[in-house]
């Protein structure tokens, strides 16, 4: 990267809750978000918003113009109020650029099933707009009053990472001074978590853990599905009321080989995470947020990728997949806001269930991974300077 970029604020819900102090309390502990969800047919454990933030989400379609809109929009413009509250850009001229993997899926699926059972296959007036992908970042404009750019995309699970991307490039491109970038989804569908069955990745795990985050020894996948949504608030330079600053960005994809694998020692990780360190030493590395989904495969090839990197200079390695699960297209803007409470705090947030982990002695850099199927790997590296 040529110039930094601040990070001057951040927002997000979750299973962890939707403000600061609820979400460290709850990194704090050992405890996990699961619950089992009847989904008619069949039940799955998941990972959810809390009753009382859904309460206060959907009061959001009091308004005429928010009643039909799906949830995961709702989700986002909630916590881009709150992101951008906490910042002075009183001339709304910025871009916003909020991801989603699986977009208005509750929509979706709702007028999916009203077109396949109307004997005229007749459908809603808003099935189409409602649904769209771009919905999400341009509700969120409408909802802000902004000036700039909206843009939406899908790059999997690593959605949220890549609209941080893209946001840098608008920054450093001189098209736009401030960005409001994240991820957001609203995921615990039955359609979503049947599709997540069928690939064997889900768990069916009955211990005190069932999502077996960087336990190179379990022997079944255990990967669990989460909703929540994370942004951030991006200007240019390093500012000195900046809560974190992105000092390096790595992007890579690799060959495919299967739909939703990448290779063995995770070619794309290795790339991405390479980019992103070059202008640091290895050891400068404290802590690697991982992607660790919780599966056999993709935790191993993205360690593996870290040994082949890091070599014997591994830094400390953690996850909050453990905790509430895999939140698809937010997974890597929640994963960069547990980093950056880490450099506020100066405590590491380990997992509970592993021995022996590794603690660093101070928490200057961390390292975030995200990856959608594919292999379309990012990494950032962020310090508290």
């Amino acid at each position: 990267m040529k110039e930094k970029i601040s990070i001057m604020s951040m927002a997000s819900v979750s299973a962890l809750g939707s403000s600061g102090g609820q979400i460290w309390a709850h990194y704090l502990t050992k405890n996990h978000s699961f619950k089992k969800q009847s989904f008619k047919t069949f039940e799955a454990l998941v990972s959810s918003v809390s009753t009382q933030d859904w309460i206060t989400i959907n009061k959001l379609k009091e308004s005429t113009h928010y009643k039909d809109l799906d949830p995961s929009v709702l989700l986002a413009i909630e916590v881009s109020r709150k992101a951008v509250a906490k910042v002075s850009w009183k001339d709304k001229s910025f871009g916003i650029n909020i991801g989603s993997s699986r977009g208005a899926t509750t929509l979706f699926e709702k007028y999916h099933l009203e077109f396949l059972t109307n004997k005229k296959g007749n459908v809603s007036t808003l099935s189409s707009p409602t649904t769209t992908l771009g919905n999400i970042s341009s509700w969120v404009g409408h909802d802000l009053q902004s000036n700039g750019p909206t843009i939406s995309h899908s790059i999997a699970c690593s959605t949220a990472l890549h609209a941080i991307l893209n946001g840098i490039a608008w920054i450093t491109s001189g098209m736009a001074n401030r960005f409001l970038v994240g991820g957001s989804e609203a995921s615990n569908t039955p359609f979503t978590i049947a599709q997540m069955r069928a690939l064997k990745i889900y768990s069916n795990d009955k211990s005190t853990y069932p999502c077996k985050t960087l336990d190179f020894n379990k022997k079944q996948n255990t990967m669990i599905v989460g909703e929540g949504a994370a942004v951030f608030c991006l200007e240019k330079g390093a500012k000195k009321n900046a809560i974190a600053v992105i000092e390096g960005i790595g992007y890579a994809t690799e060959p495919l080989k299967h739909n939703i694998s990448i290779s063995a020692n995770a070619d794309c990780f290795q790339k991405s995470m390479a980019m992103a360190i070059s202008a640091v030493e290895l050891q400068d590395v404290d802590i690697i947020v991982m992607h660790a989904p919780g599966t056999i495969k993709g935790d191993a090839s993205e360690y593996n990728a870290i040994k082949h990197l890091f070599k014997n200079k591994t830094p400390a390695l953690t996850s909050n997949k453990w905790k509430i699960g895999h939140t698809l297209g937010a997974s890597g803007g929640l994963s960069l806001e547990l980093a950056i409470r880490m450099l506020q705090q100066q405590q590491f947030i380990s997992i509970p269930f592993l021995k022996d982990q590794k603690h660093p002695n101070k928490i200057k850099k961390i390292l975030v991974n995200a990856v959608g199927f594919g292999g379309n790997a990012v990494s950032l590296l962020v310090s508290a300077e």
